[in-house]
């Protein structure tokens, strides 16, 4: 029997410190943990809002096979010729149907392995979009029943509808887990089907501040009602996400646990 590839996810980059720390750590997580691929929801690398063509290519060139974009995920344009050549970027498939790029990406891992992975946004308490459960069922369709392994970025803010998206992928995809809060859940399990569940994996960041921004001028904004921009904090950047085990002949995932690490910023 084949040993079961590993997979490791980690959630929001925010920021450039917590880039610089993936640049360092990756390579050798790659090596201490067996992966296969490394994936990374990289939407809030630029100043917390948005990822550059350059950070993508310092996130690839550090090991990452995929990077997943959420709703802040076209802020930067320089990033949709990009999308529009086809690079592993997944940009969320339920945007209205004229946004740069397709709604998946795909790429070829070693030994041949196919990974493909595809990210949705969630409507509660998010800007308006198409159907989630729709785009993921009109985007599992076009990939057909071929061999691989299917990743599902749950991009939303609300538990109940993660958990909803999570049930209904079941069995269809090796795992569905959960960014945007940038707090990880303790609720990670393999689902009946097989599909590797987690509410959210929690953030690359600086551990110091509200969602890795400057504590006291969110509070402002907050106290006020005046708008200010965010600040990122520094110190110490944890690096949060979830190690996935997965069957390579079924695609179905075998166990799913936290992965998270702290080091200095």
């Amino acid at each position: 029997m084949e040993q079961p590839a590993r997979l490791l996810f980690l959630g929001d980059v925010v920021g450039d410190e917590a880039l610089t720390r993936l640049e360092q750590r990756i390579p050798i997580l790659r090596k201490d943990l067996g992966l296969l691929a490394v994936v990374v929801n990289g939407e809030n690398a630029a100043g917390g809002s948005g990822l550059t063509a350059a950070q993508f290519h310092r996130l690839r060139k550090a090991g990452v096979d995929v990077v997943t974009l959420g709703d802040h995920g076209l802020k930067r344009r320089e990033i949709v010729p990009l999308l529009e050549r086809g690079e592993p970027i997944s940009r969320p498939a339920n945007l209205p149907s004229q946004a740069p790029g397709r709604g998946w990406a795909q790429t070829e891992l070693a030994g041949g392995v196919v990974l493909r992975v595809v990210t949705v946004l969630g409507r509660v308490f998010m800007k308006p979009v198409d159907c989630p459960f729709d785009a993921l069922d009109r985007v599992l369709a076009e990939m057909g029943p071929g061999p691989g392994i299917t990743l599902v970025d749950l991009h939303a803010e609300a538990t109940a509808e993660k958990e909803l998206l999570g049930w209904h992928v079941d069995g269809k995809v090796a795992a569905a887990v959960g960014t945007h809060t940038h707090v990880p859940t303790a609720d990670e399990r393999v689902l009946p089907g097989g599909t590797a569940y987690q509410t959210d994996v929690g953030m690359c960041g600086s551990m110091a501040g509200v969602l890795g921004r400057d504590p006291a001028a969110v509070l402002r904004t907050t106290r006020t009602g005046l708008p200010e921009s965010w600040s990122l904090t520094g110190g110490r950047i944890a690096l949060s996400g979830a190690l996935i085990e997965v069957d390579v002949a079924t695609g179905r995932a075998l166990g799913i646990s936290r992965f998270r690490e702290e080091g200095p910023g």
